[in-house]
């Protein structure tokens, strides 16, 4: 582990059964606002803001994939137990929460992959560009950079207001010190050959208008999972759980009681 757990923002609200959540590069526990708001009566609700993100301290050195999985594992362990819990990741976060599922099998109680891939490893040319990413936002600064990258994530029917409201999630979330390791981590990944290690009940949804990995990359997640299930959400861009928050919302929730019960029997 490569961080103390008390240097960690982790926002732990409602009761239920646990979903740790995981937020995307550009993005922290606040990008989970609408989850927390309609669902933390039905389930416990945990989301991080990962090292250098946010309210968490910044990483003594760059952390690889397996550090951040490693992390989140520790974060399970001590707040859930043996028990462990439903993980939800978006993007950056579905990819560490594979790795979780890989390097942690016994604490993960289903996987909910939100606009994810395999990672940026998968390609030289993804790669590359996530590597870039950084040289932009060092370049730019984390305001600037935002307003240049967030209305991107979102479907071509976002307003003003989603619009403004995605940028300004993005500036305050942001540094280089975490985005960096995040970056290099993405950029280093691609664990198209180890999918179909994961056993455990696997939910993929991806928006219908998401043009960052699109429906191609989740459908190539949902194709490696054993039994895995593929959903869209109609008219959401790639932060389809902020855009149509009562669409994935209503898949997630359903998704995390039938595993629960599945676990059960």
């Amino acid at each position: 582990m490569t961080m103390p757990l008390e240097k960690l923002h982790i926002r732990d609200e409602g009761t239920g059964p646990a979903v740790m959540m995981l937020h995307g590069i550009g993005g922290s526990s606040d990008s989970f606002a609408p989850q927390f708001e309609e669902l933390a009566g039905e389930l416990r609700m945990l989301a991080w803001d990962a090292p250098g993100y946010a309210r968490s301290a910044d990483p003594g050195h760059e952390n690889t994939l397996d550090d951040y999985a490693d992390l989140v594992a520790a974060v399970v362990a001590e707040r859930c137990g043996e028990r462990g819990a439903h993980l939800l990741g978006m993007s950056w976060g579905g990819v560490i929460a594979t790795r979780v599922a890989l390097r942690h099998p016994e604490l993960v109680r289903s996987l909910v992959l939100g606009s994810s891939t395999v990672g940026s490893g998968a390609t030289e040319e993804g790669a590359t560009g996530m590597r870039a990413r950084v040289d932009q936002l060092n370049a730019l600064g984390a305001s600037a950079f935002a307003q240049a990258r967030a209305p991107k994530l979102l479907s071509a029917q976002a307003g003003p207001e989603e619009i403004q409201s995605a940028v300004d999630l993005m500036g305050r979330s942001i540094r280089p010190t975490g985005y960096s390791g995040a970056a290099a981590s993405m950029a280093a990944t691609d664990h198209t050959s180890v999918l179909d290690r994961i056993k455990v009940p696997t939910l993929v949804l991806c928006g219908d208008e998401d043009t960052i990995t699109g429906m191609p990359a989740s459908q190539k997640l949902a194709g490696g999972i054993e039994s895995a299930v593929f959903v869209t959400v109609n008219g959401a861009g790639h932060l389809a759980n902020q855009e149509r928050p009562q669409a994935f919302n209503a898949w997630f929730y359903s998704f995390v009681f039938i595993a629960e019960q599945l676990r059960n029997h």
